[in-house]
C-alpha cells in the first residue's frame, strides 16, 4: 500500500520528556493511546479491569482518519493484512434489493492518503495489543479502578483481587468507555449532571461463515465484492459488509424500540454495555419480516447462539475533557452512535492527537489542553452527526422518506447533499480529511497560546 510522502510528518518525533502514562482501559481506545505514546518513549502501564482479553464484537470501520494514525504508529501494514478494503456502497430501501443510489469509494485511497476498510474488532484490539507489547508495554489484568485522584493528581486507586492500591505516574488517561468512573468525576467537578440514557434503540450483530451460506443464493453473492450493503426502513436499518479475505459475513441489525429501556428501571443508574449479551432471532425476525429476500437471507442463517444484542446509549457532551493531570479519550468522552462508523476512528484520534502533544512540549497540563483543543468541539460533531443521520435512516414510510430518498438518489449522481451523513462527500472530507496530527504539529504554537490564556482565565 503506497502513501504520499507528506504523510510522513510525525516520522521520528520523540517524547519532549519520557513521562509515565498510566491508561485506564485495553480496548481499541486504550491500546492505541499506549502505543503511541510508548512507541515516542514513554513508559506506560495499561490497568485492565477483566482478567483475559478475549474476542468480542464483530465488524467494524477503518476509516482513513484513523488508517493514516495507524501507520504512524507502526501497524498499519498488519491492519490492512486482515482487513477488507470496501470499494462501493449501496444504499437500499427496506422492501427491495433495487439501489437507490450507488456510492463509489474508489477515489478514496487517491484523495485522503489512506484506505476506507472493515475489520474484525477483536483483529484490530489483537494487534494493537501485540505491537504495544512488543514495543515494552505493560498490560496489567483484573485491575479493576476504583477512582482517581479527588484533586485529579495522576494517581489512581485500583482493585486487584480484592486487594486495593494506588497506582501513580505523571498523567493518566482514561479509556475505559461509557461507564467510566473517571468521567464521572470529572462531570462531578465541573458541576454537570451526567446521566447515561438509554436510546430505545437496539443493534444486533451477526457473523456468516462463507461455508454456511454457500448454498444460498441470496446471500452467497454478497461475498464476491467488497461492497458496504446498507438497507434503511421505518424505525430500522442494516450496514452488513465482508470480513476476514471475504470468508464472513458482518452484519449488523439495528431496531428501534418501544420501551423506555430494555434493561429495566435501573438501567440510567448502573447501565452495563456488553457485546456478550446473546439476542434473539424470533425478535429480529419479527421487526425485519417486511424487508427483503436478502434481509431474510440475512436472517435465516444466523446462528441463534451466535447473535450478539446491544442497546444503544447516548451521553451528552461534557463540558471538559481534561482536569489536572487526568484525560478522558474515546467512549468516556464522546460515545458515538454506530450511523457515521466513526467511534473506533475518534478514539484513534484522540491517541494520535495526546501522542503528538506529548511530542512538543514536556508540560502535562498543557499538552492535555491543546489535545482538549484539538478534539472536543471535532469529536462532539461527528457525535452529533450519527445522531442525525440514525434519525434519516429511521424514517417511516412518507413524504420525509421519499424526499430523503429523491436526496440519496441525486447525491449518487454527484448532486448535493447525501442524507445519510456517511456517504456524503462534503461529510466525508471532514470526517476522513482532517489529519489530527498535523494539525497538532503545525499549529501548535497558536493552540498552545490560546490554552495557557483559557487557563488562566479559569484560576
Amino acid at each position: 500500500m503506497e502513501f504520499h510522502s507528506e504523510d510522513d510528518i510525525f516520522s521520528g518525533r520523540r517524547a519532549a520528556k519520557p513521562l509515565k502514562v498510566i491508561v485506564v482501559g485495553a480496548g481499541i481506545g486504550g491500546l492505541a493511546v499506549g502505543l503511541g505514546m510508548r512507541r515516542t518513549g514513554h513508559e506506560v502501564i495499561i490497568l485492565e479491569k477483566v482478567e483475559q482479553i478475549t474476542e468480542v464484537g464483530a465488524g467494524i470501520q477503518v476509516a482513513p482518519n484513523a488508517a493514516r494514525i495507524l501507520r504512524r504508529f507502526g501497524v498499519l501494514e498488519e491492519v490492512m493484512g486482515h482487513a477488507c478494503v470496501l470499494e462501493r456502497n449501496s444504499l437500499r430501501r427496506y422492501d427491495s434489493d433495487h439501489e437507490l443510489g450507488s456510492i463509489s469509494l474508489s477515489h478514496v485511497q487517491k484523495e485522503y492518503n489512506a484506505p476506507i476498510a472493515v475489520i474484525h474488532r477483536a483483529d484490530l484490539q489483537d494487534i494493537l495489543l501485540r505491537a504495544f507489547r512488543k514495543c515494552g508495554g505493560m498490560l496489567l489484568t483484573n485491575h479493576k479502578v476504583l477512582e482517581v485522584n479527588s484533586d485529579f493528581e495522576p494517581q489512581v486507586l485500583v482493585d486487584h483481587e480484592g486487594a486495593q492500591m494506588w497506582f501513580g505516574g505523571d498523567v493518566i488517561i482514561a479509556a475505559d468507555g461509557m461507564n467510566s468512573t473517571i468521567r464521572r468525576q470529572i462531570a462531578a467537578a465541573c458541576h454537570h449532571d451526567d446521566r447515561l440514557t438509554p436510546t430505545g434503540a437496539i443493534a444486533y450483530r451477526i457473523l456468516l461463515p462463507r461455508e454456511l451460506v454457500q448454498n444460498d443464493d441470496r446471500i452467497s453473492t454478497l461475498f464476491e465484492e467488497n461492497m458496504g450493503l446498507r438497507y434503511m426502513g421505518p424505525g430500522g436499518h442494516i450496514m452488513a459488509y465482508p470480513l476476514r479475505n471475504n470468508s464472513v459475513y458482518n452484519v449488523v441489525l439495528l431496531r428501534s424500540n418501544d420501551s423506555s429501556s430494555i434493561l429495566g428501571p435501573d438501567a440510567c443508574d448502573e447501565p452495563k454495555l456488553s457485546w456478550t449479551r446473546r439476542g434473539s432471532k424470533d425478535e429480529m425476525r419479527q421487526f425485519f419480516s417486511r424487508w427483503s429476500s436478502v434481509v431474510q437471507g440475512l436472517i435465516d442463517n444466523a446462528a441463534e447462539s451466535e447473535i450478539l444484542e446491544t442497546p444503544m446509549h447516548d451521553l451528552p457532551p461534557l463540558p471538559c475533557w481534561v482536569k489536572g493531570r487526568v484525560a478522558l479519550t474515546g467512549d468516556s468522552c464522546h460515545l458515538m452512535l454506530p450511523f457515521v462508523a466513526q467511534g473506533a476512528a475518534n478514539a484513534i484520534e484522540d491517541a494520535g492527537t495526546l501522542t503528538t502533544a506529548f511530542t512538543c512540549t514536556d508540560d502535562v497540563e498543557l499538552a492535555l489542553k491543546v489535545y482538549e483543543a484539538v478534539r472536543k468541539d471535532r469529536g462532539e460533531k461527528i457525535q452529533a452527526s450519527a445522531t442525525a443521520t440514525g434519525k434519516n435512516l429511521h424514517l417511516p414510510d412518507g413524504e420525509e422518506q421519499r424526499e430523503r430518498d429523491r436526496a440519496i438518489m441525486a447525491a449518487s449522481r454527484g448532486d448535493g447533499q447525501n442524507p445519510d451523513r456517511w456517504n456524503d462527500r462534503g461529510w466525508n472530507q471532514f470526517m476522513w480529511g482532517v489529519d489530527v496530527m498535523r494539525e497538532t504539529i503545525e499549529n501548535w504554537q497558536e493552540l498552545a497560546a490560546t490554552a495557557m490564556r483559557d487557563h488562566r482565565s479559569h484560576l
